[in-house]
């Protein structure tokens, strides 16, 4: 199964025609959960579940440790196939005075190293804390900066078969990277087939971000994200349609995951989510 999900990962990066309607758009359908829930979800239609970067590859502890967390999760099902929360540590800074990219990178070979072994494919780059422009720093600066540390990343990435994707942030969590098309420049830049950009769909909308920005960023879209707008609910809740935008990736030739990372989310609301998604994405 996880074959099968993964088959399609890049290919929204490559010259692809786009898909016929009756074509699944999405490989696996996930979702973002805590550590102590990833055991309670088998049966329940998901095809994979994100974890947080620090409580399931754990950088910050030794390789013994890590071990433990491994062998329990091998027998997790659904698998995990996404990371979040990839840069937590407050020293770490990638843009700015403090910038230490030295620091980060050790982090990041660290995460990639483990996302290796546990079969993590995605490394989700958020990390809003290390990403702050602070205040007064020229934003030009910033992005060359952020530039130079993710095309670091990519070689590393790529030495251990994971990809980073980047995502945007709306205003009210990071003043860095608001905006779509903001990521995909980057991503453009760095110009490396292990850093690529993520959708996620509830941020966009939040930033005001339509169908039409996302096409113009698909050729950089490996990954997608989903949550309704309203409190970030699981989709089926309030009955968001996401068809204008699940029909930009559809006509850009998307073919990969889409994760649920959504307050509130249970495997109660699971069933509806599933539902709307499989739905909406054939209309």
């Amino acid at each position: 199964m996880v074959k099968n999900l993964l088959a399609g990962l890049v290919i929204s990066a490559l010259a692809v025609p786009a898909l016929p309607a009756d074509t699944p758009l999405f490989t696996g359908i996930g979702m973002a959960t805590n550590i102590d829930n990833a055991a309670k979800l088998g049966g329940t239609g998901l095809d994979f579940i994100t974890l947080s970067t620090g409580d399931f590859l754990m950088p910050d502890k030794d390789d013994e440790t890590f071990a433990a967390k491994l062998e329990w999760s091998k027998s997790l099902k659904p698998p995990v196939l996404a990371v979040n929360g990839f840069i937590r540590p407050p020293h770490l800074k990638c843009v700015g005075s403090e910038a230490n990219h030295d620091a980060v990178m050790a982090w990041a070979e660290t995460v990639f190293r483990r996302a290796e072994q546990a079969g993590v494919k995605f490394v989700v780059f958020g990390s809003a804390g290390a990403r702050r422009v602070p205040d007064g720093w020229p934003l030009e600066k910033a992005r060359a900066q952020f530039v130079e540390v993710l095309k670091r990343m990519g070689p590393a990435a790529a030495k251990h078969h994971v990809t980073v994707v980047v995502e945007q942030l709306q205003p009210s969590e990071c003043n860095f990277l608001n905006h779509i098309r903001d990521g995909a420049e980057i991503i453009r830049k760095v110009g490396h087939p292990n850093v690529r950009l993520l959708a996620d769909l509830y941020h966009m909308r939040r930033s005001g971000d339509t169908p039409e920005d996302l096409r113009a960023a698909a050729d950089t879209v490996v990954h997608v994200e989903i949550a309704e707008l309203k409190d970030r609910a699981v989709p089926g809740v309030n009955g968001d349609d996401f068809r204008p935008f699940f029909r930009v990736l559809r006509e850009s030739g998307y073919k990969g995951l889409i994760n649920i990372e959504a307050k509130g989310a249970d495997s109660a609301k699971l069933p509806a989510a599933i539902s709307l998604i499989r739905a909406q994405e054939g209309e």
